[in-house]
């Protein structure tokens, strides 16, 4: 798909972080903004959500997110902001989402499930020049638990493939939900 993956390794955590450049055919930038901030829509074509929803704490919005992970493995649950900006800069219009975990009371962890701690996401969605999307992120997560950090680093390097082909058909089937 045309997708380079670069990562860093963190001594302390013994994890990586990742920078992902790649493109997404046939998907518009604004389309592709859209399809990745619409949560109702992800929980129909992203198999790995098991919940997800949006609330308001204290003025702030705040997405709850339970992702499945194989057996015998536990589910991971994260509870993050977002937000996402759609900005021009010198006349090339760039949407940009920015993720990054916190910790609220109204959301305490729940009995089975791993509260993934420390999760931060940037992520950029510009034109290619034709009919699609270049993507470009920076991604982290710590699972936690007592996941080999040598699972943890090849999940995340093979899933984010996978993720992005997860997507370009998500942006293909959009504008038949809408």
């Amino acid at each position: 798909m045309g997708v380079s993956i670069y990562r860093l390794y963190d001594e302390q955590s013994g994890l990586y972080e990742y920078k992902i450049f790649g493109g997404l055919a046939d998907c518009p930038p604004k389309l592709c903004a859209d399809v990745y901030m619409d949560l109702e829509f992800r929980k129909q074509w992203d198999q790995y959500v098991k919940e997800l929803y949006e609330k308001t704490y204290d003025g702030e919005k705040i997405i709850y997110w339970e992702v499945k992970y194989p057996f015998p493995l536990s589910n991971r649950d994260y509870v993050y902001i977002r937000e996402c900006q759609e900005m021009d800069v010198d006349g090339r219009k760039i949407w940009v989402v920015l993720a990054q975990s916190v910790s609220v009371p109204q959301c305490p962890e729940k009995p089975g499930i791993i509260r993934v701690k420390s999760y931060k996401q940037s992520l950029a969605i510009e034109s290619d020049g034709k009919t699609g999307s270049r993507v470009y992120m920076y991604y982290f997560d710590n699972p936690g638990g007592m996941i080999p950090s040598w699972l943890v680093n090849w999940a995340a390097k093979s899933g984010v493939p996978a993720f992005l082909k997860d997507m370009q058909k998500a942006c293909s089937n959009y504008s038949k939900r809408t």
